[in-house]
């Protein structure tokens, strides 16, 4: 079990840490006794050290003695805004991670626990004394991606070419499409596809997703969505004096009004926004009329996905895994209860992949995001090989999508 230990003097911090469920926190205003609490023994052998931001130089000296003095130890600052200047110095000195000073206890114990579950990975002899948390994909399922995808690519080589061929007949564009995809650690990089739709096909999402998102999710099917319409500008500005507002946040009894610079909308409505953004993150259009005919018949068949065998080699993804995000998907994704699946290998199939297809192709964007948290807790290689069998099983997509 990992150690936790609170070096600081905010009482507001030190009170929420108390309530800490199950876990004791040891607590400490001095640099060099905190380093000696973070001595290893047999109850606690690593230790995570929250650490109250203070007076800048004075910061600096006690991080870099902890860190010199005790190498099993995990550093997350807690602080209020910092410039990106000051987060550099931090991070150079040797914090590994940050939180919020008015984080709750809720906040603070899931930090915990994030640390405590990848214990082995952080604190592994080949891992950083300081740096970002990142994923490492192992030794075995990088040596598997490379001879997969380089026998794959051999034996399949006609399809390449006769899929090349028929795409050009068909319609103007490159035989490729490359787009920005989000994958391990937040990687962002060059995703490959055969192109199945008509060019300049992108530009047509944003209107599409409103009505035939599969993973669009409301329990009340007749109600409009909620979107922010109000005066922009200076007409936001002459509303809000009409209306006698003189402030950036008015609060009455009935609601709360939030102003930004081409906004005016109540909170409720805001927040009811945010959260159908978040709820619906994925984007996956019914019977899509962008599509070309040889791209629902590649798509069928998933003949467009093979060119990611070249980012597999490439080591962008892997055979299996989670799906690579569009940046547009992924950027609705970065809660404390959604980074798991970005702390794993991204793949070219997965585990709701395969539960997709098995369902007939419909899956609420909620269970995808589950199965691909659950698939990077507990991947291994038996694992992928079952997910490879039943992919090789639902080659033939049962649904339109």
């Amino acid at each position: 079990m990992i150690g936790v230990v609170y070096l600081g003097n905010n009482p507001k911090t030190q009170e929420r840490l108390k309530y800490i469920p199950g876990q004791l926190v040891r607590m400490t205003n001095a640099y060099k006794e905190a380093a000696q609490i973070c001595t290893p023994h047999v109850s606690n052998e690593h230790f995570l050290v929250f650490y109250e931001r203070s007076v800048r130089n004075e910061d600096i000296t006690a991080i870099t003695y902890l860190r010199k003095k005790s190498r099993n130890v995990y550093i997350v600052l807690v602080t209020d805004a910092m410039t990106e200047e000051e987060r550099g110095i931090y991070i150079k000195c040797g914090i590994n991670d940050t939180i919020h000073q008015e984080a709750s206890v809720t906040e603070l114990n899931k930090k915990i626990q994030f640390i405590s579950d990848r214990e082995n990975v952080l604190f592994s002899e080949k891992a950083p004394i300081h740096g970002i948390l990142k994923f490492k994909i192992p030794i075995w399922k990088r040596l598997f991606d490379i001879v997969f995808s380089t026998l794959a690519i051999i034996l399949l080589s006609p399809i390449f070419i006769l899929t090349a061929i028929a795409i050009k007949l068909e319609s103007k564009g490159p035989v490729l499409f490359k787009s920005k995809r989000v994958g391990t650690n937040y990687k962002i990089f060059d995703f490959l596809k055969f192109r199945s739709m008509y060019v300049d096909a992108e530009h047509q999402l944003k209107e599409l997703s409103k009505d035939h998102n599969q993973y669009t999710e409301s329990s009340h099917p007749d109600e409009p969505k909620t979107t922010i319409t109000a005066p922009l500008g200076d007409q936001a500005e002459m509303a809000m004096m009409d209306q006698g507002m003189e402030s950036e946040m008015m609060i009455s009894d009935e609601e709360i009004m939030l102003v930004g610079d081409d906004f005016v909308v109540a909170e409720s409505d805001f927040n009811k926004q945010k959260a159908e953004e978040i709820n619906n993150a994925f984007i996956k259009i019914e019977d899509d009329p962008r599509v070309t005919k040889v791209g629902k018949f590649i798509r069928k068949f998933s003949i467009d996905e093979l060119p990611q065998l070249f980012n597999i080699l490439k080591g962008d993804m892997s055979i299996v895994g989670n799906r690579p995000l569009p940046l547009y998907e992924a950027e609705k994704l970065t809660a404390d209860s959604s980074i798991d699946r970005f702390m794993a290998p991204a793949g070219l199939t997965g585990l709701w992949q395969v539960e997709e297809r098995g369902r007939g192709g419909t899956m609420s964007a909620e269970e995808r995001k589950q199965l691909d948290i659950i698939y990077g807790q507990t991947y291994n290689f038996l694992l992928d090989i079952k997910i490879i069998l039943r992919t090789f099983k639902a080659f033939i997509q049962k649904g339109n999508v």
